[in-house]
């Protein structure tokens, strides 16, 4: 007992805090520096690499241009009832063709295409592009001299010189594509057809004495022209993030859907819980729980593009006509488009709910920078322009999903069996691994790791 006048110490009491360079800290200081500059040069390595893999992805566009293949058909003068020996709207669009493809500049795949292997039929060109065998088609039509001629000697007024040649393009297919470098160059190929003609129109005219005096003006100066044939224009605006950029959140929500649920899932293992539940039904729980999750949160995911009435009741169009926001499914489109997000977030959910167990947090933050990353480098771009390290991201999910939703929104060319299948193949894998990541998970729980 003390006595009157001591002080009594509490020996269980916490010791009094020191400076950061006091001697007692010396051994804490250079585990806290360790530790430190370990994770540190982990985490710059980490933003080096991954950041790399998206960079990357643009790297060498331009050397990349003739990927991106433009057909040149020339069918003026060669289709009944039009058939004539000295064609000259044709021969000037092929003559500028071949000589951007004997240039050493850097320019879209052209390739120069027989009627012949469209059966002699315009409308099997816009069929090919439709079914994405190439972006696009400079058709010049089978009566382009024909008309131009006419025009000439009988004066039609009608005359339009952009029926002459067309191009036909599907910007829905891929919008940042079309609009930052096919359409551009497209552009320039254009002038040059124009510039290469006008001169060359000219002399044939004043050489051959023909009467100008009746000719329609527009016959004489430009002569020709190009009409843009967009068979499935991208839009409205509001969708883009439905195809682009949204689909991010896809990704987010379905990795947030883990550290929510977890503590939710742990009531069946807690202590004060008797008895507790085996492991066996215990996954099969969070398997099911998990899909019900995606499912109702696929569902406000998709409500959001609907209540800013992105078109999904539209009827299908046909392949070979231009029509604005066509739905692949029709009023059914919208039950697509959710199922689509379901699986898709599943596909994308269940590789984040494995690498959280196998890795913890906060590592496996690494792994959802990964994941976004790689998803986003082949999806949200062209994979015929980055170099061809990246043929593997046609079978990551969000290339899949991308792909499917253009079909469900914009109708075009269908490949959603395989898309579906290539998500499905995603979940069954993840299913299959799920087991191993639980045993990992609960192995580091046991030892405290």
């Amino acid at each position: 007992m003390a006595t009157k006048g001591e002080s009594i110490i509490d020996d269980d009491s916490p010791p009094a805090a020191v400076s950061f360079f006091h001697p007692s800290l010396k051994e804490v200081r250079k585990q806290v520096f360790y530790h430190w500059t370990r994770t540190l040069f982990i985490l710059c390595l980490f933003v080096f690499c991954v950041l790399s893999i998206f960079w990357g992805s643009q790297y060498g566009t331009e050397s990349n241009f003739p990927a991106l293949k433009v057909w040149i058909v020339d069918f003026d003068g060669q289709v009944d009832p039009y058939k004539e020996s000295d064609p000259v709207v044709g021969p000037s669009v092929i003559n500028v063709a071949n000589q951007i493809l004997q240039s050493d500049g850097i320019n879209l795949g052209y390739i120069i295409k027989s009627p012949a292997d469209f059966d002699y039929d315009p409308w099997a060109v816009r069929q090919g592009i439709y079914d994405e065998h190439a972006y696009a088609a400079v058709v010049v039509q089978p009566n382009a001299t024909s008309l131009l001629r006419h025009a000439v000697s009988s004066g039609n007024a009608t005359y339009d010189p952009t029926g002459a040649v067309q191009t036909v393009i599907i910007s829905a297919r891929d919008e940042t594509s079309y609009f930052t470098y096919i359409l551009p160059e497209l552009a320039v190929f254009q002038g040059l057809v124009v510039a290469d003609f006008g001169p060359q129109w000219a002399r044939q005219l004043v050489s051959s004495d023909t009467n100008l005096s009746n000719a329609a003006p527009q016959a004489i100066n430009p002569g020709i022209g190009f009409t843009t044939i967009d068979l499935r224009p991208f839009g409205p605006a509001v969708a883009a993030p439905a195809v682009t950029i949204g689909l991010i959140y896809l990704i987010i929500i379905s990795f947030f859907n883990f550290p929510f649920l977890m503590p939710v899932h742990a009531r069946f293992m807690k202590p004060d819980v008797r008895p507790p539940l085996k492991i066996p039904h215990l996954m099969i729980w969070r398997i099911v729980s998990s899909i019900l999750a995606y499912f109702f949160l696929s569902l406000f995911y998709s409500l959001v593009s609907l209540a800013f009435r992105i078109p999904f009741s539209n009827d299908p169009a046909s392949e070979v006509m231009p029509a604005n926001n066509p739905n692949a499914y029709g009023h059914g489109s919208f039950v697509v488009f959710w199922m689509l997000n379901w699986v898709g977030m599943a596909a994308l959910g269940f590789p984040c709910e494995n690498m959280a167990m196998v890795l913890g947090f906060p590592w496996s933050s690494f792994f959802l920078i990964f994941w976004v990353i790689t998803n986003v480098a082949t999806a949200f771009y062209a994979i015929d322009l980055a170099p061809g390290f990246y043929a593997w991201g046609y079978a990551w999910p969000l290339h899949r999903i991308v792909e499917a939703l253009r079909t469900i929104l914009f109708d075009t060319h269908s490949r959603i069996g395989l898309d579906f299948a290539i998500l499905f193949i995603w979940i069954a894998v993840s299913l299959a691994f799920f087991p191993f990541a639980t045993f990992i998970m609960q192995w580091k729980m046991k030892r405290g790791i």
